[in-house]
């Protein structure tokens, strides 16, 4: 098999490090490899595959001969240098908001909709951590029963909010007074992640409507979130209330999901079995449970969801769209 060049573009944060982390267990082919973050991190050394890697400060030359480039470094950065490194020959996958909703960038969930990025630019945008988790398990049960309305209740840990959010959990866990979260995020749930807009929906919130429409291309998809934060460290939570324009049966439901990629159903609540953040904590799958029919309304079901959304929510889902883009090149 080739091996590829790649950079890994915020290879010092929470995300950066997970990048390497799983690269290393999906043993990607590699023939180079860079690492780059800011100024403050210029020299750092990070170890992968057993070598030490120094970490570089971004330049205009950085990502000549780089065939993939993987950026966790904010939107900012994203917004300058992705297109740098794709107009150098790089295939970038973001994993900001920067261009998740730019038409002309594809949004990708590799199990559901990998082929997007045929036909779309050399920026591949990968979704909100808590809209991973959601729509896979909602793409399954399309196919069989056509989606027709959706909304979400998210429990979103800490580490969704970085290293920042990690530390004000413990700083308030050792009784220090909260500096990153309005609350003492160690003794309450926080029903705000990221700004409020106009319409009354947190930036978090909308980012789950727009991007599950676009990842399952279903524009015209009523979709309503709310988002919250809660005192766990790693792995979001997502309740979703989903109505469909046929009939569908608990039994049918799970089976189906229990067939679908990266998926694991737990789903037998008299024996406490069903998804929490300590099972999904360190691994890949989505897990799926407490799937009921949904009392409100014909044609529901109600189900939760739980992933680790540092890996699986960010820098998993990011190497596997590599993975198999490469597998894709390689037939």
């Amino acid at each position: 098999m080739k091996s590829y060049n790649f950079a890994v573009v915020g290879a010092t944060g929470l995300v950066g490090r997970t990048f390497l982390k799983v690269m290393e267990e999906y043993q990607l082919p590699i023939n180079e490899l860079h690492l780059f973050a800011s100024s403050n991190s210029k020299g750092m050394k990070l170890p992968f595959n057993g070598k030490e890697y120094e970490v570089e400060e971004l330049k205009e030359d950085s990502f000549k001969n780089i065939d993939f480039a993987l950026f966790s470094a904010g939107a900012s950065v994203s917004k300058v240098w992705a297109k740098i490194a794709s107009d150098s020959g790089a295939l970038v996958i973001d994993n900001s908001s920067q261009w998740r909703m730019d038409e002309d960038c594809a949004l990708i969930v590799p199990e559901i909709n990998l082929d997007d990025y045929k036909s779309k630019s050399r920026i591949i945008a990968n979704p909100n951590c808590s809209t991973i988790q959601s729509v896979i398990p909602l793409k399954a049960l399309d196919r069989e029963f056509s989606l027709k309305k959706v909304t979400f209740t998210t429990y979103q840990a800490v580490s969704g909010s970085g290293k920042k959010g990690l530390d004000d959990l413990k700083r308030c866990e050792s009784g220090q007074k909260n500096e990153f979260y309005p609350y003492d995020i160690s003794k309450t749930c926080i029903p705000e992640i990221d700004v409020f807009l106009d319409n009354g929906y947190s930036k978090e919130e909308m980012k789950m409507v727009n991007e599950t429409r676009k990842i399952l291309h279903l524009p015209d998809l009523k979709v309503s979130a709310t988002c919250i934060r809660v005192p766990v460290p790693v792995a979001h939570g997502v309740m979703m209330q989903a109505e469909f324009n046929k009939k569908v049966t608990v039994e049918k439901a799970r089976q189906i999901l229990k067939d679908f990629e990266s998926i694991k159903v737990l789903d037998d609540p008299k024996n406490h079995i069903y998804p929490v953040s300590t099972i999904a904590r360190g691994n890949d799958f989505v897990y799926v449970g407490r799937i009921r029919q949904d009392l409100a309304v014909d044609n529901g079901l109600l189900l939760y969801s739980v992933a680790d959304n540092v890996r699986k929510g960010a820098a998993s889902n990011a190497v596997q769209i590599a993975k198999k883009i490469i597998a894709e090149m390689e037939r």
